[in-house]
């Protein structure tokens, strides 16, 4: 074991506030421990002598136990906490509810209980939790009704009750667990901690959990991204509406709810996600017990005409393909099957088939190189003997070392022969869908544990000047920045049309004068978003007429709006449009996983259509790279129709520029990009707008100053 040993292998569990009341927790944990724990119980509790027949001490440092699980009232928990600290306890379990989840007094006690743990290095679960167990030595430390068969999988749930239900069917199943944790109000150890622990030990074959939210998204990230390099994690993460999208004025803003934060942030990590509890299991089970495959081409074998049409479908909704044959086991199926049957994928063997007939079929496929996983389909028929197909699949199987699932349809008929798959390690499924996710979970692993991680680049960037620009928020107490900020971009290496922002109409004709050719003039103000809307922008304006077309701008902005505070206009060359595609590249901070970086088509169109990907910053090259492939525009990146195709590593680095950008400046909350022009010959950002935490700007400049007035050491 690692840095938890002492919370899922202890030698000695003290259990505070135990007793043997009927009907109590405190009862309920001493049970599951006495019933199978091989190592010592130590029941605490000053106003008992004994407890079912043991031996009581009256505090937790006299229990001298390596792990204590706390069952007292919210109101002396802490102080219970801090006692076994102090006694040098390595972990604690939190039963007791009442902290965070119960108001403001809970959260207080709650953030205590957090500086107690911190002050004494405790590994603390909880609180509000349910418990943890695990089948190294028999602990069952929870108030669950039902303990864990042995296994390699480990489980850990933001939800208590979930873990009883799934305990008591995945008992029913044949399914087992090596450690299973209920996280509950997360006040210490977290998922991150858990999974990079799991990671650490031999005897985890699978990661699994059921999560309603992440802490720290970016430490999940980087603790997943190494441990899914040689441990498969699935989890199923609950709230996927938009209900728990943040409020937000920004394109990327509206577009990027929580959902698309966990989304990208669960795929960078390497996590697989699965849609329910049934597809936690069903890609639980095979990472759990089959080998990798070479390759995601399947080979189904069927006596059963309509099921291998479906599986066949299933096939096309998953990463896997259906494998082609060669030539060699063509001709071997034509030379074995029934005329009638098909020898091409998937290969019906006909419905009157016996085991010999299916045997062979299934030996023949695995052989064929070109397959690199194979289902076993069967519908139950008066000539074939199913727990005698299960002990040939699993013979198979062995010899050929290819990963195979089995589809067995039927009901008591099946069960012999889902025994003898299951002590194998190959997952029976009723439905052929279910059991290509299956396979399907062992090619997207696959994937996820050979990918290379390329770390980002490091821009050589003006940070002052980036500095400067955001200062002006504060300085204005507004928020909001638009194309006054377009010096942002450029400390950031983004290129911009040539221009600038004149504050009358003098200076608009100087700028003019500096531009080839005719110009595009634009209102500028935090108050007036869609500036075309009211007129508010002029496209090829020259020089002789720039004077009139800025006072006409600002008088339409104060019809418009005569309470908009108006910061000038700005004077900018002319970009072709159409000889480019309009993209936005944006980011929204997400309160979890920080920066969330998104690209898509642009315009504006862009909510109307969103075509838009996402990535948690900081971006890799590659990931840049990937984001501009994966919107469903992409054909016009690439020259559709007769079109030039566009400078694409010019879009994916600005990508890039963007990410080192927001993750350089945490106060900016919100930042479109839009349209970001994309030519055969480059991509410019030809219009900006931020959002700043003012606040949060005002205290670094306060702390920056502080550091640099400091006299020398």
């Amino acid at each position: 074991m690692g840095e938890l040993a002492a919370l899922f292998a202890p030698g000695r569990v003290a259990v505070v506030g135990a007793t043997d009341r009927e009907g109590s927790v405190g009862r309920a944990i001493m049970e599951n421990l006495l019933a199978d724990y091989d190592g010592e119980v130590v029941p605490v509790n000053p106003k008992r002598e004994t407890v079912f027949d043991r031996p009581c001490v009256a505090s937790v440092a006299d229990a001298d136990a390596d792990l204590a699980v706390v069952v007292v009232p919210p109101s002396v928990a802490v102080d219970v906490v801090r006692e076994a600290g102090e006694a040098g306890v390595e972990a604690v379990v939190v039963i007791t509810a009442g902290f965070g989840e119960t108001g403001s007094d809970g959260a207080a006690r709650e953030d205590e209980l957090t500086s107690v743990a911190a002050e004494h290095d405790l590994n603390l679960v909880g609180p509000n939790s349910l418990g943890v167990l695990s089948t190294r030595r028999g602990m069952n430390a929870t108030f669950g009704p039902e303990n864990a068969r042995p296994g390699n999988l480990s489980f850990m749930s933001q939800s208590g009750a979930f873990i009883t239900a799934v305990l008591d069917w995945a008992n029913d199943q044949g399914i087992g667990f090596k450690d299973v944790v209920s996280l509950g109000n997360k006040a210490v150890l977290d998922e991150a901690d858990f999974v990079r622990e799991w990671g650490a030990d031999p005897e985890t074959d699978v990661i699994i959990g059921y999560l309603e939210g992440i802490e720290d998204g970016r430490a999940f990230i980087d603790t997943a991204r190494e441990v899914t390099q040689d441990t498969p994690v699935v989890l199923v993460k609950s709230g996927r509406t938009e209900a728990g999208a943040q409020a937000a004025s920004s394109h990327t803003g509206t577009l990027a709810g929580s959902e698309q934060a966990y989304e990208a942030g669960l795929d960078q990590a390497g996590v697989l996600r699965a849609d329910s509890v049934q597809g936690l299991f069903d890609a639980a089970r095979v990472l759990e017990s089959q080998p990798m495959p070479d390759s995601g081409d399947v080979a189904v074998i069927t006596n059963a005409g309509g099921p291998g049409v479906m599986s066949t479908d299933a096939v096309g909704d998953s990463r896997l393909a259906m494998a082609s044959f060669t030539e060699e086991t063509l001709d071997t199926f034509s030379e074995t099957l029934p005329a009638e049957g098909n020898i091409y994928n998937p290969v019906d063997i006909v419905g009157d088939a016996d085991n010999e007939r299916f045997r062979q079929a299934l030996d023949v496929a695995l052989a064929d190189d070109n397959v690199g996983c194979a289902l076993v389909l069967s519908c139950p028929t008066a000539v074939l003997d199913y727990e005698g197909l299960a002990r040939d699949t699993v013979e198979l199987q062995r010899e050929h070392d290819k990963p195979v699932a089995a589809c067995f349809m039927g009901g008591e008929r099946v069960d012999a022969a889902a025994e003898v798959l299951g002590d194998a390690g190959i997952p029976n499924y009723f439905d052929p869908a279910r059991a290509i996710e299956g396979l399907d979970a062992l090619v997207r692993f696959k994937e996820i544990s050979t990918r290379e991680y390329d770390a980002p680049t490091e821009f050589d960037v003006d940070r002052e000047a980036a500095e400067a620009v955001l200062a002006r928020a504060v300085e204005r107490d507004d928020p909001r920045l638009g194309v006054e900020a377009m010096d942002l971009l450029d400390a950031y290496g983004i290129p911009t049309p040539q221009g600038g922002i004149a504050t009358d109409p003098t200076d608009a004709l100087e700028l003019a004068e500096e531009i080839d050719g005719d110009v595009v003039m634009k209102i500028v103000s935090p108050d007036i978003l869609h500036k075309s809307d009211i007129g508010g922008v002029k496209v090829g304006v020259p020089n002789e007429e720039v004077y009139d077309a800025y006072e006409d701008l600002v008088t339409r902005a104060r019809n418009y709006q005569p309470d908009a505070e108006i910061l000038g206009v700005q004077v900018q060359e002319i970009v072709d449009l159409n000889a480019g595609v309009e993209t936005i590249v944006g980011m929204n901070r997400d309160p979890q996983f920080g920066p969330l970086v998104m690209f898509g088509l642009g315009g504006i169109f862009v909510e109307v259509l969103e075509d838009t990907t996402f990535r948690v910053a900081p971006v890799s090259g590659e990931e840049a790279r990937e984001m501009t492939g994966e919107i469903d525009a992409a054909p016009l990146l690439r020259g559709a129709r007769g079109r030039d195709p566009v400078d694409v590593a010019a879009v994916a680095e600005t990508i890039e520029r963007l990410s080192q950008l927001v993750t350089d400046f945490p106060a900016i909350l919100e930042l479109d990009i839009n349209p970001l022009v994309a030519t055969p010959d480059g991509a410019q950002a030809i219009d900006v707008r931020l959002t700043v935490d003012t606040d949060a700007m005002e205290r670094d400049s306060q702390e920056t100053t502080l550091v640099d007035t400091e006299p020398d050491q």
